[in-house]
């Protein structure tokens, strides 16, 4: 069976949607809670895919984030050998500095609540993101942002940062944004950072009023993306059957 490593660095931050697709295309989900002291694998061995979610550390310092090295080892062997990878948020950013990009923290001040997302040209040709309407409506949670790798191929953007997604190589994905999120999702992002959410216009009260629409227009096309990245994975499996721990 294929299996894909997803790293969760705290307990709200889950795959929601990405592990849902991963498991209607038969993918079997190896999650290491590292919140909860799980150990990760010394590398991607046996594994088809991978997948690193967000968390409030900073992508760019060990302090308080322990597993940093080993995390930026996986990803950039996903990236060297096309195991499917993709990161989100905080996840991306280690996509970002895997590959040789940088991190630092946003200019324009942190990013929170419901935006809009716009596709570049790139899109077009692109495995997860063809055949997408122009603008995408998404949730946003973060204060650092990044530039792109060299080579890196630029997918999303918007008015505050321009670097929102992007891609290397044919199957390593960087997302700034939660496009994985549900209604539940949203809630426990509320409730565990209602901090952030306090600090922006509107608070969270504006952010749970905008999740119903954001959520209806976002969802068919937030499977038809995760479920092509499932069907990736599976394809990284049927390719390389002896991809298997020795």
């Amino acid at each position: 069976m294929p299996t894909c490593l997803v790293i969760q660095h705290v307990a709200p931050e889950c795959a929601f949607t990405i592990e849902d697709a991963l498991v209607a295309a038969g993918v079997a989900v190896d999650t290491r809670r590292i919140h909860a002291g799980d150990g990760l694998p010394a590398d991607l061995r046996g594994l088809d895919g991978l997948v690193v979610m967000g968390g409030p550390m900073c992508a760019f310092s060990d302090d308080g984030f322990p597993t940093r090295p080993a995390e930026l080892a996986l990803v950039a062997e996903a990236a060297a050998t096309g195991v499917p990878a993709l990161g989100v948020c905080l996840g991306a950013q280690l996509v970002a500095l895997a590959c040789g990009g940088l991190v630092y923290p946003g200019q324009a001040g942190p990013e929170i609540g419901w935006s809009t997302v716009s596709l570049t040209a790139a899109c077009a040709t692109d495995p997860l993101f063809a055949g997408l309407p122009p603008t995408l409506p998404v949730l946003q949670w973060h204060g650092d942002t990044f530039d792109l790798p060299l080579g890196a191929v630029h997918l999303l953007h918007n008015t505050v940062y321009a670097s929102q997604g992007f891609r290397i190589g044919d199957a390593t994905w960087g997302l700034q944004f939660h496009l994985e999120v549900s209604e539940p999702a949203v809630e426990g992002f509320l409730r565990a950072f209602a901090a952030d959410a306090d600090a922006v216009p509107g608070g969270g009260a504006r952010i749970r009023a905008a999740t119903p629409g954001g959520l209806a227009e976002l969802s068919p096309w937030r499977g038809m993306v995760l479920g092509r990245f499932a069907r990736l994975v599976v394809a990284r499996a049927r390719a390389a059957p002896s991809n298997a721990p020795v």
